[in-house]
């Protein structure tokens, strides 16, 4: 159980605190909800180039780092398709450096011509060195387009192609800057062993002088029903030929999601699951297999993915896949298998809560899917998922013509 307030502050800042009694650390989380659903498909990974422009300094602090360090604290951030998360974790003496530092930075970004041609060129050599020149690197690329035709879920958050970014002019940074980094479009969560009502207090110093300079949020197309199987092959310079069956499925927000993530965990949650036992260990059909849900804001994907050994076809590896579901469809699992992963789910978010980072992200990011008490309600969620609810999930999910099925073959 994680206790928290929240305030949303005059300019929109939502901000949540929690008392960790336990730690002498403090960490800050800021959350923008910008991420790659929410770029032009001719102008896709800006989020991500944001992410590395938002340490380039400001006009008070050239070097970002600095300041942390001196306060012996330490940062870090990542992106991907729904939003971007900067995080400080730092003793919690020195709370008001991060949030000085993040409140200045989200309103004083200095972009100059030449910060932004050398994080261009970090963001290109990024995309080369792992998407484009490592094994299996656009495999996950691949699948997205195979997938979505119209969500922008169908590119990654490194961008469709890395001359989107080589031509991102300073005018499109400084408007992507000004469109999704204010307060209204931000989340400040804070875990530290301080009163609720002096970390609330800290954020109303720090970022009600703020203005806030919202714009109206673009559309974004909801994918249409996929209505028949899709299919695509390709062929590369890997070790081993790779199968990827993907369904759609609900969002991360959805009733099923749970009945999902269960059912993932049923299938591949170690070296005792199903398809473990039966494709690695029995049949021998695969080096390695795996089976896990996409978790995005928007409706996501459980994904099937396995790498075949040596003289093993794709077409079987396919038809166990379907035998595996067919199974889940038609015998119930041993109570020892889902209580196996039920408590596995149970143990995971209570050790997670140990975690002062932890309680920080996880505080935003419910904030951000609009249910904050889902942060303590989930293990409930997780535990009532029963037999009836796989099977019709299976029955809902599993069908042929929502699938997309990716052969990665070697050469």
């Amino acid at each position: 159980m994680i206790p928290y307030r929240t305030r949303t502050l005059d300019n929109g800042l939502r901000v949540v605190v929690n008392r960790d009694r336990t730690s002498r650390l403090a960490a800050v989380n800021l959350l923008y909800e910008v991420g790659a659903r929410n770029e032009d498909p001719g102008r896709t990974g800006f989020a991500h180039l944001f992410e590395h422009l938002m340490f380039r300094g400001t006009r008070r602090v050239p070097n970002f780092d600095l300041p942390v360090q001196m306060a012996s604290g330490d940062n870090n951030a990542f992106t991907n398709n729904d939003y971007t998360d900067f995080y400080i974790t730092l003793p919690v003496d020195n709370i008001e450096t991060a949030l000085w530092l993040e409140s200045d930075r989200m309103e004083g970004l200095d972009i100059t011509p030449e910060k932004l041609e050398t994080e261009k060129k970090v963001v290109i050599e990024e995309f080369r060195q792992r998407y484009l020149n490592q094994p299996y690197g656009d495999q996950t690329m691949l699948l997205r387009a195979l997938c979505y035709k119209v969500h922008p879920y169908r590119w990654s958050a490194i961008g469709l192609r890395p001359d989107h970014i080589a031509a991102a002019t300073l005018a499109d940074v400084e408007a992507f800057y000004r469109a999704h980094y204010h307060p209204s479009g931000a989340i400040l969560s804070i875990s530290a062993d301080l009163e609720e009502e002096r970390m609330l207090a800290l954020a109303e110093k720090w970022f009600a002088p703020l203005a806030d300079r919202p714009s109206p949020p673009a559309s974004i197309p909801a994918e249409p029903a996929q209505t028949a199987p899709r299919r695509e092959e390709v062929e590369r310079d890997v070790p081993a030929t790779t199968v990827t069956v993907a369904y759609h499925m609900g969002s991360r927000t959805s009733p099923e999601f749970y009945t999902a993530d269960l059912v993932s965990d049923l299938l591949s949650g170690g070296d005792s699951a199903r398809l473990y036992r039966s494709l690695v260990q029995g049949r021998k059909l695969l080096s390695s297999v795996n089976a896990y849900v996409s978790g995005d804001v928007d409706p996501g994907l459980f994904v099937f993915t396995g790498q075949l050994l040596p003289g093993v076809e794709p077409a079987a590896v396919e038809e166990a896949f379907r035998a595996e579901i067919r199974a889940l469809c038609t015998e119930p699992p041993t109570p020892y298998e889902t209580e196996k992963v039920k408590n596995k789910f149970e143990a995971n978010t209570l050790f997670g809560e140990l975690n002062v980072m932890n309680k920080a992200m996880n505080l935003g990011y419910y904030e951000m899917l609009g249910d904050l008490e889902l942060v303590n309600r989930e293990i409930d969620l997780y535990r009532g998922v029963g037999y009836d609810d796989i099977a019709a999930f299976c029955r809902r999910t599993f069908r042929d013509e929502n699938a997309s099925t990716l052969i990665y073959r070697a050469k």
